[in-house]
């Protein structure tokens, strides 16, 4: 009895934990509110990455980044690093940038988790008051 109750506290105690996380699949909006594609935020050296790993709209899939610049430049937005950089800092993550592939353009962003499944990304020039706030749900 005893097993099976801290294995079942273990199994809850991991799965509150992971979901607890901003690393994994998360579902991106347009500006209409539908899910146009979905990304991946993984950790790498200590830093958070994210890349496209779905595009909803077929006719998208194999869709570049014409307007990017330097190394980004007609790459393909599936696979894409958008996010890149992000370093902990207490309860957000920060320091980084995000490409946004639509207009190839660069911003300064951070990223928090707000609820566990529920991402606030913010986008900027300059200071975070100039800027863009949009919100990811976990991808299922």
């Amino acid at each position: 009895m005893k097993k099976i109750f801290l294995t079942t506290l273990l199994f809850i105690l991991t799965f509150t934990i992971n979901a607890q996380t901003i690393f994994g699949k998360w579902n991106s909006r347009n500006d209409k509110g539908v899910v146009d594609s979905v990304l991946e935020i993984y950790k790498k050296e200590g830093k958070a990455y994210g890349k496209v790993v779905k595009i909803m709209n077929p006719d998208r899939k194999d869709a570049r980044c014409v307007d990017c610049e330097g190394e980004f430049k007609n790459k393909p937005i599936l696979g894409l690093d958008i996010l890149s950089g992000l370093k902990k800092d207490d309860d957000e993550w920060s320091g980084g940038t995000i490409i946004d592939p639509r207009n190839g353009k660069t911003y300064k962003c951070y990223i928090k988790l707000v609820k566990p499944n529920k991402l606030k990304l913010r986008g900027y020039i300059g200071v975070s008051l100039f800027g863009k706030t949009a919100y990811w749900e976990r991808a299922k």
